[in-house]
């Protein structure tokens, strides 16, 4: 018999389907050795060696490894195939190799595979190779860096700001982006400007109404900054004569998106479906160890061969060859890394039927196992075909300025990968513009101004995060979940609506951290130190040396902030009310571990405190009588219910008289 080591119960019970008796399989149960938390387990002085040691709450599992590996001839360890997963089988080979049994180095090896199937485990099994080195000493670098920040870094900003705050290397800079964007957004100020729209058609006969838009006067861009200038057009339009200018005509191809990567997964769950990165990487999580699809952390786009060979037959054979290119489709990939360039997420088996029984995530999961898959067939098809036209109309009047107005129509030939997606609901926007030649004279019907201003940056999203760090080089695939998860925990931002909003507590933080640790939250610094764990994982850089070259100056800005910065005080809300109990303080809203609530702004003198309603000073559309007010679901989910509850039971996912969107 031998032992396969893995990292999940879901995992080993999808390889127990198909691998037969002649093999044990045991799970760790993610880490099974790490830093204790009650300590920096740093060794600063000697080189920041970490002092891992077995997890606790892993006894059991540790025993019950053991025990098979006794029983085992040979023993594979499958964990992840990622810097984390390496990592944890280098934790297993180390406790195997010193526990009382003393298991021999070569009966142990460690085996990869992209895929939870047969083909892959067999292959993996019939090539094992030794456990890569250099993801571990990345993995190591990784884990002591963030340690060394944050139980450095929370200790000075409980004694500068609030007990309880922490900070992290990544989640701080992240912050950040949040903070400087609503910085953005208070600072700008909205413009007015003007667009001008002529329904225009052919003749007086026939129905070939269309809408041009004014693009140029005097063949200058135009540029209507108020009503006065844009009354002046309007009476010029009025006018006019319109006559076609040019008519171009074009065919434009649409080309199908790249495969999923892990951060365009979470995007589009999250445009899509308005999931977190959390639940998005949970439900792949659960597709990905049921054997579905294939590892769901990875920046890569590429696909094998066989892959792309097999999608080509599928397509061919139910789509028409047609809907097939003439060569294979490949995707540059943004991977910094060879040895993690993983295939993108795809579906493990295109005509296998979806099945994720018994699991939380069983609905969820077959609408992202839907998407993957569509994404991945799509992305081996033809380009969608289109009859682009564009009509140029002049129009002027004697005495008036030249104006040139335009017209685009986009007329479907061939729907391509699109057949995949409702190409009716995406196209349907596009105005069919009627056959017109040069000269035609087009006769008005009518002039539509329309009043506009600028708007300011908008608050990022989860999806706009994400793509915003990855853009930055900020985080990797396995961490843009935790990111978010983190700051939302900490409750240095909230969420309105989807969108991201830096609470008082998070701009202090920040605040702190841009004024004394400019360095570790500049966002080219954290590409940069994203960039030496690549170059680690590559052989290219020895970690300790990073460790080394990062800690001298941040000690000293450490040094610096200790013994100058004063203490930080976090802006708070006042209510109007003066405390009940003390009579002197004032009511303010406070954040704490539990999310908002009232407190006297003497505290700690004065340790009143009250429940938080958050009101938006509007009436119940149901019973007209009590508030709407804001509340939250167990997991923290923000809805909108009557305060007259459970009187009135009327409650909403969006706020009263806001669109539903399609």
């Amino acid at each position: 018999m031998d032992l396969i080591i893995v990292e999940s119960p879901t995992k080993a019970k999808t390889l127990n389907r198909f691998l037969g008796s002649g093999y044990f399989v045991e799970a760790t149960m993610g880490h099974i050795k790490d830093l204790p938390k009650s300590k920096l387990s740093v060794d600063i002085e000697n080189n920041f060696a970490p002092d891992y040691v077995d997890v606790v709450k892993k006894k059991d599992v540790i025993k019950k490894i053991l025990d098979a590996s006794e029983k085992s001839d040979k023993i594979f360890i499958a964990t992840d195939p990622d810097r984390e997963g390496e990592a944890i089988a280098s934790h297993v080979k180390d406790i195997l190799v010193n526990s009382k049994s003393k298991i021999q180095d070569s009966r142990m090896k460690r085996i990869v595979f992209h895929e939870i199937t047969k083909g892959a485990v067999d292959s993996a099994i019939e090539n094992p190779k030794d456990i890569d080195i250099n993801l571990v000493n990345a993995q190591i670098a990784r884990r002591v860096l963030d340690r060394v920040v944050g139980y450095k870094l929370s200790p000075l900003l409980w004694k500068k700001i609030r007990r309880g705050l922490s900070a992290g290397r990544v989640q701080s800079v992240a912050v950040r982006l949040i903070v400087d964007r609503e910085n953005e957004i208070k600072v700008f100020k909205s413009e007015e400007y003007w667009e001008i729209f002529v329904e225009v058609k052919k003749n007086n006969t026939d129905n070939s109404n269309f809408i041009i838009k004014l693009i140029k006067i005097n063949d200058k861009r135009v540029k209507i900054e108020n009503g006065i200038s844009a009354n002046k057009v309007v009476s010029d339009l009025d006018k006019a004569k319109y006559n076609v200018s040019d008519v171009q005509k074009k065919e434009v191809k649409k080309n199908p998106y790249p495969p999923f990567t892990t951060s365009t997964m979470t995007q589009a769950a999250s445009r899509l479906f308005g999931w977190s990165a959390k639940k998005t990487m949970s439900v792949a999580q659960n597709l990905y160890e049921e054997g579905l699809i294939t590892y769901h952390r990875t920046d890569s786009t590429n696909i094998s061969m066989e892959a792309i060979n097999k999608v080509r037959d599928y397509i061919g054979k139910n789509y028409g060859k047609e809907y097939v290119p003439e060569k294979p489709k490949f995707y540059k990939t943004n991977a910094k890394v060879a040895q993690e360039a993983h295939e993108a997420i795809r579906p493990t088996d295109l005509n296998a039927k979806f099945e994720l029984q018994n699991s939380k995530f069983e609905r969820e999961g077959e609408i992202l196992y839907g998407l993957i898959w569509k994404r991945f067939v799509a992305c081996q098809m033809n380009a969608s075909l289109y009859d682009e036209t564009k009509i140029y109309v002049a129009a002027k009047a004697e005495g008036t300025a030249n104006y040139m107005l335009l017209a685009t129509g986009l007329i479907m030939k061939f729907d391509g990968w699109k057949k995949l997606f409702n190409s009716k609901k995406e196209s349907s926007d596009e105005q069919v513009l009627p056959e017109v030649s040069v000269n035609d004279e087009l006769i008005k019907v009518k002039v539509d101004p329309q009043q506009k201003f600028t708007q300011p940056p908008a608050r990022y999203t989860e999806a706009s995060l994400i793509k915003t760090l990855e853009k930055l080089g900020i985080g990797r695939p396995s961490t843009y979940a935790p990111i978010i998860t983190t700051i939302l925990m900490r409750q240095y931002v909230e969420k309105d609506e989807g969108k991201f909003i830096p609470t008082n507590v998070g701009e202090a933080v920040n605040g702190y951290l841009v004024k004394y640790f400019p360095r570790e939250v500049d966002y080219n610094f954290t590409a940069e130190l994203e960039g030496e764990l690549d170059d680690i994982a590559n052989a290219k850089m020895v970690w300790t040396e990073m460790m080394q070259k990062f800690w001298k100056p941040f000690e000293k800005n450490l040094d610096i902030a200790e013994k100058t910065s004063e203490r930080v005080k976090i802006e708070t809300e006042k209510l109007g009310r003066k405390c009940p109990e003390c009579k002197d303080g004032d009511l303010v809203i406070r954040i704490g571990r539990f999310g908002k609530f009232i407190s006297c702004s003497r505290f700690p003198d004065c340790k009143h405190t009250e429940k938080f309603t958050e009101k938006l000073g509007m009436k119940c559309p149901e019973c007209k009588g009590g508030d709407v007010i804001v509340k939250k679901t167990k997991r923290g989910k923000k809805f909108y219910g009557c305060s007259t509850y459970p009187k009135c039971k009327w409650a909403s996912w969006r706020k009263p008289g806001q669109v539903e969107e399609n």
